[in-house]
Protein backbone atom coordinates (compact mmCIF):
# COMPACT_ATOMS: atom_id res chain seq x y z
CA UNK A 1 0.00 0.00 0.00
CA UNK A 2 2.85 2.37 0.86
CA UNK A 3 4.53 1.67 -2.51
CA UNK A 4 1.31 2.66 -4.30
CA UNK A 5 1.09 5.85 -2.26
CA UNK A 6 4.75 6.70 -2.90
CA UNK A 7 4.35 6.16 -6.64
CA UNK A 8 1.28 8.38 -6.65
CA UNK A 9 3.15 11.12 -4.77
CA UNK A 10 6.07 10.99 -7.20
CA UNK A 11 3.80 10.99 -10.25
CA UNK A 12 1.92 14.11 -9.16
CA UNK A 13 5.15 15.79 -8.03
CA UNK A 14 6.75 15.09 -11.42
CA UNK A 15 3.74 16.44 -13.28
CA UNK A 16 3.59 19.56 -11.12
CA UNK A 17 7.26 20.54 -11.27
CA UNK A 18 7.58 19.96 -15.01
CA UNK A 19 4.45 22.02 -15.66
CA UNK A 20 5.88 24.80 -13.48
CA UNK A 21 9.06 24.61 -15.56
CA UNK A 22 7.18 24.48 -18.89
CA UNK A 23 9.39 21.50 -19.74
CA UNK A 24 8.69 20.16 -23.23
CA UNK A 25 10.55 16.84 -22.95
CA UNK A 26 8.19 14.19 -21.54
CA UNK A 27 11.21 12.15 -20.43
CA UNK A 28 11.91 14.73 -17.72
CA UNK A 29 8.53 14.12 -16.09
CA UNK A 30 9.18 10.38 -16.30
CA UNK A 31 12.59 10.81 -14.69
CA UNK A 32 11.22 12.80 -11.75
CA UNK A 33 8.44 10.23 -11.33
CA UNK A 34 10.88 7.33 -11.24
CA UNK A 35 13.53 8.63 -8.81
CA UNK A 36 12.55 8.60 -5.11
CA UNK A 37 13.74 11.60 -3.08
CA UNK A 38 13.81 9.78 0.26
CA UNK A 39 17.29 8.20 0.02
CA UNK A 40 18.84 11.48 -1.12
CA UNK A 41 17.16 13.60 1.58
CA UNK A 42 18.13 11.17 4.36
CA UNK A 43 15.97 10.19 7.32
CA UNK A 44 13.21 12.61 8.37
CA UNK A 45 12.00 14.85 9.72
CA UNK A 46 13.50 17.24 7.17
CA UNK A 47 14.29 20.94 7.06
CA UNK A 48 12.69 22.87 4.19
CA UNK A 49 13.91 26.29 3.08
CA UNK A 50 11.47 29.08 3.89
CA UNK A 51 12.50 31.95 1.62
CA UNK A 52 12.43 31.17 -2.08
CA UNK A 53 15.67 31.92 -3.94
CA UNK A 54 13.51 33.55 -6.61
CA UNK A 55 12.74 36.39 -4.19
CA UNK A 56 15.61 36.80 -1.79
CA UNK A 57 19.10 35.73 -0.87
CA UNK A 58 19.80 35.53 2.83
CA UNK A 59 22.38 33.93 5.06
CA UNK A 60 22.02 32.14 7.31
CA UNK A 61 19.01 30.68 5.48
CA UNK A 62 15.74 30.08 7.28
CA UNK A 63 14.17 26.62 7.45
CA UNK A 64 11.08 24.96 8.88
CA UNK A 65 11.17 21.41 10.19
CA UNK A 66 8.55 18.96 8.96
CA UNK A 67 6.36 17.46 11.70
CA UNK A 68 7.53 13.93 10.93
CA UNK A 69 9.01 11.74 8.21
CA UNK A 70 5.92 11.47 6.01
CA UNK A 71 7.39 11.43 2.46
CA UNK A 72 4.62 13.72 1.20
CA UNK A 73 6.66 16.62 2.60
CA UNK A 74 9.46 15.78 0.15
CA UNK A 75 7.25 15.77 -2.94
CA UNK A 76 6.72 19.50 -3.17
CA UNK A 77 8.49 22.19 -5.15
CA UNK A 78 10.80 23.03 -2.25
CA UNK A 79 14.49 22.99 -1.31
CA UNK A 80 15.42 20.36 1.27
CA UNK A 81 18.40 20.89 3.53
CA UNK A 82 21.38 18.58 3.30
CA UNK A 83 23.29 20.77 5.74
CA UNK A 84 21.15 23.61 7.10
CA UNK A 85 24.07 25.29 8.88
CA UNK A 86 25.94 25.72 5.61
CA UNK A 87 22.87 26.36 3.47
CA UNK A 88 23.43 23.22 1.35
CA UNK A 89 20.22 21.90 -0.15
CA UNK A 90 18.65 19.58 -2.66
CA UNK A 91 17.72 22.36 -5.09
CA UNK A 92 14.33 23.55 -6.29
CA UNK A 93 12.81 20.87 -8.55
CA UNK A 94 11.10 23.19 -11.05
CA UNK A 95 14.32 25.15 -11.61
CA UNK A 96 16.21 21.92 -12.31
CA UNK A 97 13.41 20.67 -14.57
CA UNK A 98 13.67 23.85 -16.62
CA UNK A 99 17.46 23.54 -16.81
CA UNK A 100 17.35 19.87 -17.81
CA UNK A 101 14.83 20.68 -20.52
CA UNK A 102 17.21 23.33 -21.88
CA UNK A 103 20.17 20.92 -21.83
CA UNK A 104 18.19 18.55 -24.09
CA UNK A 105 20.10 15.47 -22.95
CA UNK A 106 20.01 12.48 -25.27
CA UNK A 107 20.40 8.74 -24.64
CA UNK A 108 24.02 7.53 -24.63
CA UNK A 109 25.51 11.00 -23.90
CA UNK A 110 28.21 11.69 -21.33
CA UNK A 111 27.31 14.34 -18.77
CA UNK A 112 29.41 15.96 -16.04
CA UNK A 113 27.63 17.38 -13.00
CA UNK A 114 29.59 19.88 -10.93
CA UNK A 115 28.26 19.93 -7.36
CA UNK A 116 26.41 16.63 -7.04
CA UNK A 117 25.37 16.97 -3.39
CA UNK A 118 23.76 13.72 -2.22
CA UNK A 119 23.13 12.68 -5.84
CA UNK A 120 19.41 13.34 -6.42
CA UNK A 121 19.79 15.28 -9.65
CA UNK A 122 22.66 12.97 -10.64
CA UNK A 123 20.10 10.16 -10.64
CA UNK A 124 17.72 12.26 -12.75
CA UNK A 125 20.56 12.86 -15.22
CA UNK A 126 21.30 9.13 -15.29
CA UNK A 127 17.68 8.40 -16.08
CA UNK A 128 17.79 10.87 -19.00
CA UNK A 129 20.96 9.53 -20.64
CA UNK A 130 19.88 5.93 -20.15
CA UNK A 131 21.85 2.78 -19.32
CA UNK A 132 24.29 3.28 -22.21
CA UNK A 133 25.02 6.88 -21.19
CA UNK A 134 27.39 8.09 -18.52
CA UNK A 135 27.04 10.63 -15.71
CA UNK A 136 30.05 11.70 -13.66
CA UNK A 137 29.25 13.81 -10.63
CA UNK A 138 31.87 15.90 -8.85
CA UNK A 139 31.35 16.66 -5.17
CA UNK A 140 34.08 18.36 -3.17
CA UNK A 141 32.52 17.60 0.23
CA UNK A 142 33.73 14.08 1.15
CA UNK A 143 30.71 13.21 3.31
CA UNK A 144 28.24 14.25 0.61
CA UNK A 145 30.30 12.42 -2.01
CA UNK A 146 30.12 9.23 0.06
CA UNK A 147 26.35 9.63 0.48
CA UNK A 148 25.90 10.21 -3.24
CA UNK A 149 27.96 7.15 -4.12
CA UNK A 150 25.79 4.96 -1.90
CA UNK A 151 22.55 6.54 -3.14
CA UNK A 152 23.43 6.02 -6.82
CA UNK A 153 23.94 2.24 -6.70
CA UNK A 154 20.66 1.64 -8.61
CA UNK A 155 22.10 3.68 -11.51
CA UNK A 156 25.36 2.01 -12.60
CA UNK A 157 25.85 4.56 -15.38
CA UNK A 158 26.37 7.25 -12.69
CA UNK A 159 29.50 7.69 -10.59
CA UNK A 160 30.85 10.27 -8.14
CA UNK A 161 34.33 11.72 -7.87
CA UNK A 162 35.09 13.22 -4.45
CA UNK A 163 36.97 16.25 -5.73
CA UNK A 164 36.54 19.65 -7.27
CA UNK A 165 34.98 19.77 -10.72
CA UNK A 166 36.63 23.12 -11.47
CA UNK A 167 40.17 21.83 -11.95
CA UNK A 168 42.08 20.41 -14.91
CA UNK A 169 41.70 16.81 -15.98
CA UNK A 170 37.97 16.61 -16.60
CA UNK A 171 36.86 13.92 -19.06
CA UNK A 172 35.33 14.95 -22.38
CA UNK A 173 31.58 15.44 -22.23
CA UNK A 174 28.53 16.16 -24.35
CA UNK A 175 27.04 18.30 -21.57
CA UNK A 176 28.17 19.86 -18.31
CA UNK A 177 25.62 20.82 -15.67
CA UNK A 178 26.97 23.05 -12.90
CA UNK A 179 25.17 23.39 -9.56
CA UNK A 180 27.47 25.95 -7.93
CA UNK A 181 27.61 29.68 -8.64
CA UNK A 182 30.61 31.40 -10.20
CA UNK A 183 31.50 34.85 -11.53
CA UNK A 184 32.94 33.66 -14.86
CA UNK A 185 32.96 30.63 -17.16
CA UNK A 186 35.53 28.12 -15.96
CA UNK A 187 38.15 27.35 -18.62
CA UNK A 188 38.29 23.65 -17.72
CA UNK A 189 34.53 23.28 -18.39
CA UNK A 190 34.85 24.89 -21.82
CA UNK A 191 37.81 22.70 -22.68
CA UNK A 192 36.04 19.50 -21.60
CA UNK A 193 33.12 20.04 -23.98
CA UNK A 194 32.99 18.07 -27.19
CA UNK A 195 32.01 19.94 -30.38
CA UNK A 196 28.35 21.03 -30.08
CA UNK A 197 28.53 20.26 -26.35
CA UNK A 198 26.41 22.29 -23.93
CA UNK A 199 27.46 23.95 -20.69
CA UNK A 200 24.82 25.23 -18.27
CA UNK A 201 26.06 27.02 -15.17
CA UNK A 202 24.97 29.70 -12.65
CA UNK A 203 26.73 32.93 -13.61
CA UNK A 204 26.21 35.04 -10.52
CA UNK A 205 27.77 37.67 -8.27
CA UNK A 206 29.14 36.34 -5.01
CA UNK A 207 26.28 35.96 -2.54
CA UNK A 208 23.86 37.39 -5.10
CA UNK A 209 21.20 36.53 -7.61
CA UNK A 210 22.35 35.60 -11.12
CA UNK A 211 21.21 33.42 -13.97
CA UNK A 212 21.67 29.97 -15.50
CA UNK A 213 23.76 30.61 -18.62
CA UNK A 214 23.67 28.05 -21.41
CA UNK A 215 26.55 28.08 -23.88
CA UNK A 216 27.23 25.72 -26.79
CA UNK A 217 30.64 24.87 -28.19
CA UNK A 218 30.74 25.49 -31.96
CA UNK A 219 31.28 22.36 -34.03
CA UNK A 220 34.27 23.91 -35.81
CA UNK A 221 35.70 25.86 -32.87
CA UNK A 222 35.87 29.62 -32.82
CA UNK A 223 35.63 32.63 -30.56
CA UNK A 224 31.86 33.20 -30.69
CA UNK A 225 29.64 30.67 -28.92
CA UNK A 226 25.82 30.65 -28.89
CA UNK A 227 24.60 31.56 -25.40
CA UNK A 228 21.41 32.44 -23.56
CA UNK A 229 20.09 32.70 -20.04
CA UNK A 230 17.66 29.90 -19.22
CA UNK A 231 16.45 31.28 -15.89
CA UNK A 232 17.33 33.48 -12.96
CA UNK A 233 18.97 31.49 -10.20
CA UNK A 234 21.20 31.54 -7.14
CA UNK A 235 23.39 28.67 -5.94
CA UNK A 236 25.93 28.10 -3.21
CA UNK A 237 29.24 29.50 -4.46
CA UNK A 238 31.58 27.22 -6.37
CA UNK A 239 34.82 26.51 -4.51
CA UNK A 240 36.90 27.96 -7.32
CA UNK A 241 38.33 31.34 -8.28
CA UNK A 242 35.75 34.12 -7.96
CA UNK A 243 36.46 37.47 -9.62
CA UNK A 244 35.57 40.44 -7.39
CA UNK A 245 35.35 42.92 -10.26
CA UNK A 246 33.09 40.58 -12.22
CA UNK A 247 30.99 40.04 -9.12
CA UNK A 248 30.27 43.74 -8.76
CA UNK A 249 29.62 44.16 -12.48
CA UNK A 250 27.27 41.18 -12.67
CA UNK A 251 25.20 42.49 -9.77
CA UNK A 252 24.66 45.73 -11.69
CA UNK A 253 24.02 43.95 -15.00
CA UNK A 254 21.30 41.70 -13.60
CA UNK A 255 19.61 44.66 -11.94
CA UNK A 256 18.93 46.07 -15.43
CA UNK A 257 16.58 43.17 -16.08
CA UNK A 258 17.53 42.72 -19.75
CA UNK A 259 19.40 39.41 -19.39
CA UNK A 260 17.09 37.70 -21.91
CA UNK A 261 18.75 39.75 -24.67
CA UNK A 262 22.03 37.79 -24.38
CA UNK A 263 22.70 35.64 -27.46
CA UNK A 264 26.42 34.84 -27.49
CA UNK A 265 29.53 34.33 -25.38
CA UNK A 266 32.60 35.86 -27.04
CA UNK A 267 36.35 35.62 -26.64
CA UNK A 268 37.34 37.99 -29.44
CA UNK A 269 39.38 41.11 -28.78
CA UNK A 270 37.17 44.14 -28.21
CA UNK A 271 33.59 44.31 -26.88
CA UNK A 272 31.35 46.43 -29.08
CA UNK A 273 28.03 48.18 -28.53
CA UNK A 274 26.25 44.81 -28.33
CA UNK A 275 28.09 44.00 -25.07
CA UNK A 276 25.75 43.04 -22.22
CA UNK A 277 28.58 42.27 -19.80
CA UNK A 278 32.36 42.54 -20.15
CA UNK A 279 34.27 39.95 -18.12
CA UNK A 280 37.70 41.06 -19.32
CA UNK A 281 38.88 38.15 -21.47
CA UNK A 282 35.29 37.12 -22.26
CA UNK A 283 32.06 38.99 -22.81
CA UNK A 284 28.36 38.43 -23.37
CA UNK A 285 26.75 39.95 -26.43
CA UNK A 286 23.18 40.61 -27.50
CA UNK A 287 24.19 39.66 -31.05
CA UNK A 288 23.80 36.06 -32.19
CA UNK A 289 26.71 34.31 -33.93
CA UNK A 290 26.67 35.01 -37.65
CA UNK A 291 26.97 32.40 -40.43
CA UNK A 292 30.54 31.20 -40.80
CA UNK A 293 31.73 33.41 -37.94
CA UNK A 294 33.34 30.69 -35.87
CA UNK A 295 35.16 28.94 -38.69
CA UNK A 296 37.01 32.16 -39.52
CA UNK A 297 38.21 32.88 -35.99
CA UNK A 298 40.21 30.95 -33.43
CA UNK A 299 39.16 30.76 -29.78
CA UNK A 300 41.33 32.36 -27.13
CA UNK A 301 41.30 30.30 -23.88
CA UNK A 302 40.07 31.84 -20.67
CA UNK A 303 42.53 32.51 -17.88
Amino acid sequence: MEDVRAAKLRAFFALYVTKCASASDARIEAAFASVPREPFAGPGPWHILVSSPWRAVSFPPSYVETPDDDPSFLYQNVLIALDAKRGLNIGEPSLHARCLDALALQPDETVLQIGAGSGYYTAILARLVGPAGRVIGFEIDPDLAARATANLKPWPQASIEARSGATDGLPKADAIYVNAGITQPCATWLEALRPNGRLLFPLQPEGGFGGMLMVQKPSEGGSVWPARFVSRAVFVACQARQDQENSQGLAKAFLRGDFAAVKSLRFDETPDDTCWFNGGDWWLSTQAPGPGMNSAQSARPLA
